[in-house]
């Protein structure tokens, strides 16, 4: 089984080393970012990332403009919100503008385990849909 490759998308320092300590004992690849504007530069160069953990609350470029402008530029990815208690109505919004789901803060490592896993089959399957029409189109032009 190929390992997710995962973003994780978090100003705390320490959070995200304790996290990306956690998923690489999972099995997961893992890059990171400590702002939005660090994120979109990172998806920029590196298009295999599957998956986005993203904290809603971040100096600068928020989560959700973040959000906003991964789905823009690269509507397959899919987005993981980690909320605090103090922005659940952010992270609802961030289901809005096509987050996977979210998870507050602090998480439980299985169950973001199972909502990066499942993120990811979804963008599997959409890729998969994808091609599947496209060989179909080719195949009809040539028919």
């Amino acid at each position: 089984m190929k390992k997710i490759k995962l973003l994780l998308v978090d100003d705390e320092v320490p959070f995200v080393e304790t996290m990306t300590k956690r998923l690489k004992k999972r099995e997961f690849s893992i890059d990171t970012a400590h702002s939005g504007l660090a994120a979109l530069k990172l998806l920029e160069n590196n298009n295999k990332i599957e998956v986005v953990i993203l904290d809603v609350k971040m100096p600068g470029m928020d989560g959700i403009e973040t959000l906003r402008e991964i789905k823009k530029v690269y509507p397959l990815t899919e987005v993981v919100m980690l909320t605090g208690h103090a922005t659940v109505e952010s992270a609802i919004e961030g289901m809005r503008f096509g987050a996977f789901d979210y998870l507050m803060k602090p998480c439980d490592i299985d169950q973001l385990v199972a909502k990066v896993t499942q993120a990811a089959e979804k963008k599997q399957t959409h890729e998969d849909k994808i091609i599947e029409a496209r060989i179909k189109e080719i195949t009809a032009r040539h028919a």
